[in-house]
């Protein structure tokens, strides 16, 4: 099965995310948290949805706390779509999926 959403550690957060050129979009996650879970395969049909447009990587909180701990998450699951380094906007909690589409397609808009 291909995966579209990477798994990123916090050695590779600053060249995939910070220093990407384009639309980040980053679940902060970890394995015992049942939301993050919950919505993990819609975060899946996301990153294949907007493949190409939208690089969409996911970030283990409890294996990687170096940037979840910088960027103030105190809540998981949390989704921050970033461009070109920037924060653009954050979700906290298991987002409504039209909710997090119509984020991400007017984000596509906008650059």
């Amino acid at each position: 099965m291909s995966t579209f959403a990477r798994d990123i550690t916090d050695s590779e957060f600053e060249d995939q995310v910070l220093n990407a050129s384009g639309l980040v979009l980053v679940d902060f996650w970890a394995p015992w948290c049942g939301p993050c879970r919950s919505i993990a395969p819609f975060i899946e049909r996301v990153a294949q949805e907007f493949q190409g447009e939208v690089a969409v990587v996911k970030l283990n909180v409890d294996a990687n706390p170096r940037y979840s701990s910088q960027l103030g998450i105190r809540s998981i699951p949390t989704l921050i779509l970033f461009r070109a380094g920037t924060i653009v906007k954050e979700i906290h909690g298991a987002p409504d999926p039209k909710q997090l589409v119509d984020l991400l397609e007017n984000a596509l808009q906008e650059s």
